[in-house]
């Protein structure tokens, strides 16, 4: 005899309330979000409960793009990394700042939230001149609208140390094209300002008082000038100590339960500080080698160590194993086209009963000639294709790397041949050596 089965009935009524489905999607698609939508996606998510015209988020984890904007067009176009990083120091590790403040060049009515694990700053802007005070002081919401902000903060956290290699070689580019174009608005305004001092300094004025206000007001402005071109150096750099000390962090929970004896090495405190792409891509390899050495069997015992030499960040990570490790498998040809991103180089010695010792050098200074990748528009796997072409692989491999058919490889390939102007592979490859790819 069959038995029937009772219908499946879909609870639909909660007691009390309905369902916010609204939030729920909302919640959803921040914890999916890529880097580029995720402001955006913050600021449809919080605006039912914060109003505001424009959301901006300021991260030292990004370093190519450290600012993600959304709203009000010239707040997104004019913001700066000096008016935030000013912002920043009256907001609380913990609690809600409102208040007003200079934004996109002129004082606006602004709500603020940190991110305590990655000093993350959260702003959202108000028009007019005291709404953003009452709003943020009356809001209810402030719990929800506070675990909404961290997860998007998480999850900037989470995509960073996943990223991809077309990622840290766009971020190297915008680092290193930030730092030329600042420095030649220092040179530029640096002078000038020298100028107006000398001229001011060189007793043809009678005035004394006017000489005295005119030397006072350019020093001021040249300090200030100074001070911000230190801001955005610092904004790109890590110190080499703070760097292995997050990476012990990340690794302490894997390391705790393992039962494998993992030994780490510290820097040197003076060592250079690190640009934040290479800092970012040295933990993400350590953890990637960690991970692999610790599947092998018979591994007891992992160090790792780093160092500096004054132009490279020198990582040495070795296992007590019986030197069995693969170097063909995914995931270490994954972290080895991490290293190729960064100009930098991996050397693996698996020494048959004694383990495995692994290498990695990473430049500290980005290549002469940085990659303009912006400039091709390429899109993410468009630049990985190249990159391994770049590198001299052929389709089959760039195939298996990239885990994807030699067909889908063809296609990007004539895709690049489009957007780069040439005609044939050779042309495509020389082009990339001569923009810095390797």
């Amino acid at each position: 005899m069959i038995e029937s089965t009772p219908p499946v009935r879909l609870v639909t009524d909660f007691p009390g309330t309905a369902l916010p489905w609204p939030l729920l999607r909302a919640v959803a698609r921040i914890a999916e979000a890529p880097l580029s939508a995720i402001a955006e996606r913050l600021h449809e998510a919080v605006r039912p409960y914060t109003g505001g015209d424009a959301l901006v988020i300021f991260t030292e984890e990004c370093t190519g793009r450290p600012q993600k904007k959304s709203g009000d067009g010239e707040v997104v176009a004019r913001v700066s990394i000096s008016e935030l990083q000013q912002l920043r120091e009256q907001v609380a590790a913990k609690g809600p700042w409102a208040g007003t403040a200079q934004i996109a060049g002129r004082q606006r009515q602004a709500f603020a939230l940190r991110y305590a694990p990655s000093n993350a700053l959260l702003v959202i802007t108000y028009p007019g001149t005291a709404g953003g005070r009452q709003q943020a002081g009356d809001m209810e919401n402030l719990d929800l609208v506070s675990y909404l902000w961290e997860m998007a903060a998480r999850r900037i956290q989470e995509k960073v140390k996943d990223a991809p290699p077309s990622y840290l070689l766009e971020s190297r580019a915008a680092s290193a094209e930030r730092i030329r174009v600042t420095g030649e608005l220092v040179d530029l305004h640096s002078t000038t300002l020298e100028t107006i001092l000398a001229a001011a300094r060189s007793g043809s004025l009678d005035d004394a008082t006017a000489r005295a206000t005119v030397s006072d007001a350019a020093a001021k402005a040249l300090v200030e000038l100074r001070t911000h071109n230190d801001q955005t150096a610092e904004l790109v750099k890590e110190p080499v100590a703070t760097a292995f000390e997050r990476l012990c962090e990340d690794l302490r929970p894997l390391t705790r339960f393992s039962g494998i004896d993992v030994q780490f090495i510290e820097p040197p405190l003076n060592g250079r500080a690190l640009p934040g792409e290479v800092a970012i891509a040295a933990r993400a390899i350590v953890r990637g080698l960690l991970l692999a050495m610790m599947e092998q069997p018979e591994v007891r015992r992992v160090r790792t160590q780093w160092d500096c030499d004054g132009e490279n960040l020198l990582i040495n990570v070795r296992d007590d194993g019986r030197g069995g490790l693969s170097t063909d498998a995914p995931n270490m040809e994954r972290l080895q086209r991490r290293v190729q991103a960064l100009d930098g180089r991996m050397e693996v010695d698996l020494m048959p009963g004694w383990g495995a010792d692994i290498s990695v050098t990473l430049p500290l200074d980005p290549p002469a000639s940085p990659a303009d990748v912006s400039g091709w528009n390429l899109a993410a796997r468009e630049l990985e294709v190249l990159q391994l072409l770049a590198a001299g692989q052929r389709n089959r491999s760039i195939a298996a790397a990239l885990n994807i058919s030699e067909n889908t490889v063809k296609f990007h390939v004539r895709n690049l041949f489009r957007k780069l102007g040439v005609a044939s592979r050779t042309e495509a490859i020389a082009l990339a050596h001569s923009h810095g790819l390797r």
